[in-house]
């Protein structure tokens, strides 16, 4: 295991949620990071977290944004692209469906247009989800998005070596993402992951942990890492 401490990191889609947890435990440890975010801000403040306005849908931004900040050690992206379509397959807008791909498009935009900052010892992490392998009906387009995305990562590691990279699939998380509120979202969670094998949703650090061990781990490459509560056994 190698330290985060001197490094040099950025973050996408790291102004809320999952991203800024990660970018909040680099800092800790040590790290100099860049957060990237179409807001431009983020929705606490952080000493010591730089903030820089990017869209990873728009390439000619990403690759400016990347040019500005010159060689990094690690680059992690939970950037979600933008709504995702839900709903039963044969009845689903299937532009809604094609739209959730934005998520991957994202994600191969940072790999092609910021892989190349990436120091040759560095690493990279994608986020996933547990809908990737195992999902309820209507969750279809979630799903094979997720696929998509472990497929990548399995499918350009060997291409990228010796740079890491790997993907994290958390399970469901109390984020802000979700617009349930008060007991409505107590609800929501509890009834979502009663019968995982940790019943109770969790949480953006326990995310970052995971992301933390695919970036100083020197040994990890090309491979998923599941931050789920069991979900996938359950």
């Amino acid at each position: 295991m190698s330290s985060s401490k001197g490094k040099k990191a950025i973050v996408l889609g790291g102004s809320s949620g999952i991203g800024l947890e990660v970018a909040r435990v680099l800092s800790e440890a040590g790290a100099e990071v860049i957060v990237g975010s179409r807001r431009g801000k983020l929705v606490e403040t952080i000493p010591g977290i730089t903030v820089d306005s990017v869209d990873v849908l728009d390439r000619d931004g990403l690759a400016n944004f990347f040019q500005r900040h010159g060689r990094i050690d690690y680059l992690v992206n939970s950037a979600t692209g933008g709504p995702r379509a839900v709903g039963p397959f044969m009845s689903m807008d299937l532009d809604g469906f094609q739209a959730s791909f934005a998520k991957l498009w994202g994600y191969a935009n940072s790999v092609r247009i910021g892989g190349g900052h990436v120091k040759d010892d560095g690493a990279i992490v994608l986020v996933s989800g547990y809908p990737a392998r195992k999902h309820k009906p209507g969750y279809i387009a979630i799903s094979t998005v997720g696929n998509a995305v472990e497929g990548f990562v399995r499918g350009i590691a060997p291409e990228i070596a010796p740079v890491r990279i790997n993907a994290v699939s958390p399970g469901l998380i109390d984020t802000p993402m979700f617009v349930h509120q008060g007991e409505d979202r107590e609800k929501f969670l509890a009834e979502g992951t009663a019968h995982h094998l940790i019943p109770r949703a969790g949480t953006s650090r326990e995310v970052a942990s995971g992301v933390m061990f695919a970036l100083e781990n020197n040994f990890v490459t090309g491979t998923t890492i599941d931050v789920d509560g069991g979900a996938l056994l359950s």
